[in-house]
């Protein structure tokens, strides 16, 4: 038997399934990446303390502290040696005399050029290379994002939603369409911040449809493969608590750590705190920056218990750094060196992001108040 790499890719994509309706884990999770080089840098750790348009991702909350008249953010990444592409786009804008902001983003990450073997062979057994067709794998992410605030005797409190759409789709064989929705809110007073969000609060809902040909099962039969059926995948809930305190030194210098509490509720992960069917993860990320024209960013996340080559029980962690480079919140561009799973699994990838802003007169939230 000839392995066939076609069933291969889209098998790991998690695009099958046997049962008409189950709640997969992991489902989605390349909606779980992360984006901009900022929070990659950070490890994720965004909850409490992202105001730019990529809050609409973090923490659609986030958006409403937007002061810009216009903000556009954009991403594009590699992983696995350049086999896998990740790209990103994003849009915000605040109304109503910026107490309100509406926003929209866009998220693809897919293997382009795949070979399809199912007809590698003739009908006598030769081989016919000149039957090997390619098509891609992609899945899709597109967000609507709304946040407003809300007028507290104390503090400052903001709240958001994102409604997404979900597409996946693996060449002609296979493709899904999802709905979900994300809710989050925003606390400041003084220094400090709090931050929630719920991803999939809703479930997300996930409709696969299988469109084989005769003669494609067929050699799906003869080669050991399941056949998969139409499918309804489902996404559980995942909750997101931050905390993040700003210290500024003399209006030049500002240090922001931040630390995150990611609650999934999909069954029992390796994380730092294991349990079926809550678990819990943590991120912590460090963001020190001058005058905010110069960024430096660190963070740790992805803690996992593993096994080493004695047989000894370890616990590992990922790092991650980055830095940026600003100008009073015209411009911003951002670079991570980061990983998108365990360190000892795939390479390290360069990840470069660019925000821009447009202020139209108007004072940049990113600037220190004098």
């Amino acid at each position: 038997m000839i392995p066939n790499r076609l069933f291969i890719c889209i098998l790991m994509f998690g695009f099958f399934s046997t049962n008409a309706q189950e709640v997969r884990k992991y489902s989605n999770d390349f909606l779980s990446i992360g984006v901009g080089a900022r929070g990659l840098a950070m490890s994720n750790a965004q909850v409490a303390s992202e105001e730019d348009v990529s809050a609409g991702y973090y923490n659609p909350a986030g958006l409403a502290w937007i002061t810009n008249a216009f903000q556009l953010g954009a991403m594009h990444a590699e992983y696995f040696g350049g086999v896998a592409k990740y790209d990103y786009a994003s849009f915000a804008v605040p109304i109503m005399q910026q107490s309100r902001t509406l926003g929209f983003s866009f998220i693809r990450f897919g293997v382009d050029n795949i070979p399809n073997t199912l007809n590698l062979f003739n009908a006598d057994g030769s081989i016919d290379y000149d039957n090997i067709r390619s098509f891609s794998v992609g899945d899709y992410g597109i967000y609507l994002h709304y946040a407003q605030k809300i007028k507290i005797p104390k503090g400052e409190l903001s709240i958001g939603g994102s409604p997404k759409f979900v597409y996946r789709k693996a060449g002609t064989f296979a493709n899904s369409l999802g709905f979900g929705i994300d809710l989050g809110l925003q606390f400041r007073y003084k220094g400090f911040k709090f931050g929630f969000m719920g991803r999939d609060l809703s479930s997300t809902f996930n409709a696969w449809k299988f469109t084989f040909n005769e003669d494609e099962k067929k050699v799906l039969t003869q080669t050991g493969n399941v056949l998969p059926v139409t499918s309804l995948e489902i996404t559980a809930p995942r909750l997101w608590f931050g905390f993040a305190y700003e210290y500024k030194f003399k209006k030049i210098f500002r240090i922001q750590p931040e630390i995150n509490f990611d609650l999934s509720t999909d069954g029992k992960r390796n994380v730092l705190v294991q349990g079926n069917p809550i678990s819990m993860d943590l991120n912590a990320g460090l963001e020190l920056s001058f005058v905010d024209i110069v960024y430096l960013r660190a963070g740790v996340g992805n803690i996992q218990r593993s096994t080493d080559d004695l047989g000894n029980k370890i616990t590992t962690v990922q790092p991650n750094i980055g830095a940026g480079l600003g100008y009073k919140g015209y411009v911003r561009v951002d670079y991570a060196y980061t990983d998108i799973g365990d360190q000892s699994d795939a390479l390290y990838s360069h990840v470069v992001s660019l925000q821009i802003g447009i202020n139209k007169g108007k004072k940049s939230n990113t600037e220190f108040k004098e």
